[in-house]
């Protein structure tokens, strides 16, 4: 590919091909079409170098690296980052699912709204046969044009929920470079996800299409379903294993540090960052213990703890590019 694409998607991939070619599938067959995806394997051990190598002869857009060890998956998502040339980027998973639309409509917000860094809509839950299994509302406020409402919305999780898995999966919007270059990589300490993606919203308003074309998959074998933190610390990278090193409690503690590293990073007034700070001394004095206890069970919420009683109607054979011929 000689053109530069606006858009970059970084698909990090180890042992996926039960659901990849699922997920590559519902990316290609997107309505938005200027992109390029940037696949890399982290040394699997099953089919996905097969799975990838054919959906790279296939669409020139379609780039695949294998590295060759397991360098772990923050590693593997800093890679597709590095390796992206577009002004727009997207990480994407191997084992989820995207309405036709979502990058059309992402895109669209993006050029709508300068002052926004990050676009993306709301999620839904799907299970292992990709049937749906929850939605909800994005519940933070991450549209405020101020910084510390957007901070303490992320912190909050929206109502005092935890608001991981379904609820507010902002790291696989789609998001300016130009910002994303400027925060901190991800680290690999307990919910450096979550803090990641606060930095990025201190550098800027959120956008959600109030529409469901994100469906994450939920299954077993999902990173975040590790039993504990040092589990889930040495899946993001295996130098974390070690517990002389990378005792829980410097697991857990680096997370807390990161939401503090990051206020003093980002470009606001002396004025935000002063209340920044008090938002994060007071969600440690609230919710320290219970956020430190949970975090040594690791004990995240499962689908039926944010479930509703009853799915809204979303048509997910009929919107995701693949999936067709499942229409009788």
């Amino acid at each position: 590919m000689s053109r530069t694409p606006r858009l970059s998607i970084g698909l990090p991939v180890y042992n996926g091909e039960r659901y990849l070619a699922e997920a590559v599938t519902a990316l290609l067959g997107q309505s938005y079409q200027d992109f390029e995806l940037i696949i890399s394997d982290n040394a699997s051990t099953d089919a996905t170098a097969d799975i990838c190598r054919g959906f790279a002869k296939e669409d020139s857009r379609v780039r695949y690296a294998r590295q060759p060890s397991n360098i772990g998956a923050v590693p593997n998502h800093t890679f597709v980052f590095q390796e992206s040339r577009g002004e727009l980027f997207k990480w994407a998973s191997a084992d989820d699912l995207y309405a036709r639309t979502l990058l059309e409509r992402c895109v669209s917000a993006l050029d709508e709204y300068p002052e926004v860094v990050l676009a993306h809509s709301w999620t839904a839950a799907i299970d292992d046969e990709g049937s749906i299994t929850q939605a909800h509302e994005y519940p933070l406020q991450t549209d405020s044009r101020s910084a510390p409402t957007r901070f303490r919305s992320m912190l909050d999780g929206g109502g005092g929920n935890d608001y991981g898995l379904i609820r507010a999966d902002d790291q696989y919007g789609v998001i300016r470079s130009a910002v994303l270059r400027k925060v901190a990589p991800q680290g690999s300490f307990y919910h450096s996800d979550r803090v990641i993606m606060t930095e990025v919203a201190l550098h800027g308003p959120f956008h959600q299409t109030r529409d469901w074309l994100y469906f994450r998959r939920d299954h077993a074998s999902r990173l975040s379903k590790a039993a504990t933190v040092r589990k889930l610390s040495s899946g993001l990278d295996p130098r974390r294993a070690d517990w002389l090193r990378n005792p829980t409690a410097r697991l857990v503690a680096e997370y807390v540090w990161g939401y503090a590293a990051a206020i003093r990073h980002a470009p606001l007034s002396v004025a935000d960052k002063r209340q920044c700070y008090r938002y994060l001394a007071q969600w440690l004095a609230i919710r320290g213990t219970r956020a430190a206890n949970r975090a040594v069970r690791h004990a995240m919420p499962q689908p039926s703890d944010l479930a509703s009683a009853t799915p809204p109607p979303i048509l997910l054979d009929a919107i995701v590019a693949g999936r067709e011929q499942r229409i009788s």
